[in-house]
């Protein structure tokens, strides 16, 4: 039985960018990419501080900066669009260390990832300057990430019960 689930395991799982068993250019040619990935990983570190910055003195210069206090909706909106930048940085931090890890695309937390960002999208909508389709668009897009992160979650959950 355990061989079974090995050979069943070895049929999903696959390695995006092998190092092994391949030939000296592609091997070199992937090790490349995985050095540009740590790259982009200390990048994204960067990202993440400069917009925690951002949201601390955009919530310094609300409250104590003249006229102190005085928070509006947009401000609000603001703020709360600094927030999902920077959460939707960090996820994106934890797909590429994730993928150093594994060397597997991590589809259910790209597709996670990519839903969070519309969502943020929709959040800091100002309605008075949108079209009626580009909020219809905006919400099929919203329930079309809905339902492929319902699909592969619901994939994941059979293949591990099985």
């Amino acid at each position: 039985m355990q061989h079974y689930r090995k050979k069943s395991r070895a049929k999903i799982e696959h390695v995006d960018l092998p190092i092994e068993n391949v030939k000296p250019l592609i091997e070199f040619l992937h090790k490349s990419i995985i050095a540009m990935v740590n790259v982009l990983a200390i990048l994204m570190v960067f990202v993440i501080f400069v917009g925690v910055w951002d949201v601390m003195y955009t919530i310094y210069e609300k409250m104590f900066i003249e006229p102190a206090f005085h928070i509006g909706i947009g401000d609000i909106l603001q703020t709360f669009g600094a927030f999902m930048a920077v959460l939707i940085a960090i996820e994106i931090f934890v797909n590429i260390t994730l993928y150093l890890r594994t060397d597997i695309i991590p589809v259910k937390l790209v597709v996670a990832t990519a839903l969070m960002a519309v969502c943020r999208k929709v959040i800091i909508f100002d309605f008075h300057d949108l079209s009626p389709q580009y909020i219809y668009a905006s919400g099929v897009v919203v329930l079309a990430l809905g339902i492929t992160y319902w699909l592969v979650e619901h994939i994941h959950e059979n293949h591990d019960n099985s």
